[in-house]
Order: C-alpha cells, then structure tokens, then sequence
C-alpha cells in the first residue's frame, strides 16, 4: 500500500509541477511592469486595415503593409543574382516565365505577415506535382506550397498550402485553376546563437482562402524535395523568394508587415 501511495504522490507532484510551469509560462508572456488596466500603458499604434479580394479585384493591403506587388512592375523584385525579374507583368498581376528562374525580394524580412494571391493556370496541364507548382519560400528557405491540387491527387506534404516536405495541410481548401486564391501567413523564423546554436525553430501559420490550414507548426528546418536538411545559422532577415517551377502560375496582391515585439 505504502508503495502504492508514494507512487501516487509522486504522479500528483509532478502533475502539480507542470501545471506549475505552464502556468509561469503563460503569465510570463505579459509585461509585468504594467498593472492590469493602466491607462499610461503606450496604446497601440492606429493604421487603416486592408479590404478583402475579390476573383475580379485585388483587395486594398493594411496601411502600414509594405507592398512587393502593386499591378504595375517588378521593381521590388530581383534576381537572386541581382538581376533585374524577367517574370511577365500584365493586368494587374504577374506571370512566371519558364526557365528564367526564381525571383526574390530586394528588401530582406523576417518575422511577418504576409498575404499572397496566386492562381493556377487555366485550363490545366499536367498532373501530380507538374501542374501549377510555384512556392512562396520565407527567407528563401522555408517553403509553403503553391500548386494545382483541385482534383489532382499528389503526396500529401506537397500539395497546395504545405509546408513542404514537412506539414501536408489541414485540409484541402484549393479552388479551381484560373481562379484567384490567398496565403496569408504568419511566420517566426528561427534564432541562433554567436556560435551558430540553434535557440528558436521557426514557426509558420497558413490560412489558405480564409480557412486555417496550418496552426502554428514548427519546422525541422529548410524545406527541400526528398531532404530534411538541418538548420544553419543565418541571418536574422533574408530576402522572400517565389519559385520558377516552369509553370505560368500567376500573382498578384502581395504585401508584407513585419513583426517586431509585443507592444509595451
């Protein structure tokens, strides 16, 4: 019995402990020098916040969003060699040309959000992944899937909204090819030590046409086919690539807002 009772004990002190730690983790994700309810704490900054798209007209981005893509050129936008974006501009969007490569920002990010519309190409071609496969990569390494997964079976960690090679989504949520659809994502990415020590795996959240596709999923590191590399310490900012898979994937509407610390 004794042993049954210490047994016992010792299962509730070190549920107590845990919910302890949880407890103290979650009250120290708030600024303590501030009293519940103080009206000198700073208020947060006022913007004006973004329309939502339409299939016939790009939405209006948040007014402190830097926007990438306006309609009209490609001028925030390079080669990762630095040359000039060789995509087609035309309508209000922009068109991958095959084989002219991969296109990344000029401007370097890192924790942020960020929506992108994309759309398939109409009428399709291909199938598994040879049918409007594109990617928006953060940081040049961490890719979510762009791709033509409407009825177009593929393996599950590859299909539209992935991560890639790591978290198939939560559902498929994908429209028809043609049609305009959105990735806003929320991403962390990772931190490392002077010594190039891993302290902080990144963090991705992908709403894919409005539903919740990825919640929150921590990365093994940089996405690749058929890999999973490990980390390497970069910096804290790199430059937003989308990918040239030699498909005419069309973009349009995309803007980006860093995310800095917590308002104090």
């Amino acid at each position: 019995m004794r042993n049954r009772t210490e047994t016992a004990s010792r299962l509730l002190a070190a549920v107590a402990l845990v919910v302890g730690m949880a407890a103290s983790s979650l009250a120290g994700q708030v600024d303590s020098k501030w009293g519940i309810h103080d009206v000198n704490r700073p208020r947060p900054p006022i913007i004006t916040p973004g329309t939502a798209s339409t299939q016939d007209q790009p939405g209006r981005p948040p007014s402190d969003a830097i926007v990438l893509f306006d309609g009209k050129d490609l001028s925030q936008w390079q080669t990762p060699k630095g040359e000039p974006a060789k995509w087609k501009v035309e309508n209000g969007c922009f068109e991958v040309v095959a084989g002219s490569g991969d296109i990344q920002t000029r401007q370097a990010f890192g924790d942020c959000q960020l929506h992108v519309e994309w759309a398939a190409p109409d009428p399709p071609r291909g199938k598994d992944q040879d049918r409007g496969n594109s990617g928006v990569y953060l940081m040049g390494l961490y890719e979510v899937q762009v791709l033509d997964s409407y009825n177009n079976e593929t393996y599950a960690d590859g299909q539209a909204a992935a991560v890639y090679g790591q978290y198939p989504p939560l559902v498929n949520a994908v429209r028809p090819p043609g049609q305009w659809q959105t990735h806003d994502i929320i991403f962390h990415g990772p931190r490392f030590a002077a010594d190039g020590q891993l302290l902080r795996r990144a963090r991705v959240t992908v709403v894919h046409n409005g539903v919740l596709v990825q919640d929150n999923v921590e990365l093994s590191g940089p996405t690749a086919h058929k890999q999973r590399p490990p980390y390497r310490a970069h910096r804290e900012k790199l430059p937003l690539l989308l990918q040239d898979h030699s498909h005419p994937v069309r973009y349009r509407n995309i803007w980006i807002r860093e995310l800095g610390a917590a308002n104090q």
